[in-house]
């Protein structure tokens, strides 16, 4: 029993010596990547996603040619910029929170007017496509809400790029059941597109 509790301390020290001996490299390995407010770390059609730096960093606000693009680095200023560089388009109401961009008030495939954009419920009777704004209401720990941009759509899945989040890009379920296809998350509201 003595030689067994003797083997086994000799083992410890020894893990520790080689430890802190390589304790620079193992720094080195464990070590999360320096990232600076506004780098781009993802892209879709030629639309850069930049780095935020932290959910509530405030880094000023992206105005184009007169045109309210949104807080720099935020998940509005995303979907935005890329409605804006991809499409041209510039949203009659060129401001609110993520939450705002869904109007509870229309019904399914509907103008709304203060986006200039078709807006379809979620359930709805229209597929969600490459390129839509996906809206998802506000949650405990996130009254603001989120919007993200669909990048894919495949086999029964929704693929969103956004910006201000842990990951750029996230997967959704996505059902159809009953001529209505439904995108598998409590949060989301619905969708918006180029009428």
């Amino acid at each position: 029993m003595k030689c067994s509790a003797l083997i086994i301390l000799c083992l410890l020290i020894g893990a520790g010596w080689f430890i802190w001996s390589r304790k620079a490299e193992i720094k080195e390995l464990v070590a999360p990547v320096e990232r600076i407010a506004g780098e781009p770390i993802d892209s879709l059609h030629g639309v850069i996603v930049r780095y935020n730096d932290g959910f509530g960093a405030i880094h000023g606000r992206n105005v184009v040619d007169g045109y309210n693009v949104g807080l720099k680095y935020q998940c509005v200023e995303f979907v935005k910029r890329y409605y804006l560089e991809h499409y041209g388009h510039r949203m009659p109401n060129s401001y609110g929170h993520a939450k705002d961009f869904f109007d509870t008030t229309l019904v399914d495939s509907t103008l709304n007017t203060d986006r200039g954009l078709l807006q379809f419920t979620n359930p709805s009777a229209t597929k969600p496509r490459v390129g839509d704004l996906v809206v998802l209401d506000a949650w405990k720990g996130n009254s603001f809400g989120h919007v993200a941009i669909v990048s894919a759509v495949d086999n029964g899945e929704v693929e969103v790029i956004q910006q201000n989040t842990r990951s750029t890009r996230t997967s959704y379920d996505l059902d159809h059941t009953d001529g209505r296809y439904h995108i598998e998350s409590k949060r989301v509201s619905g969708w918006l597109r180029m009428p």
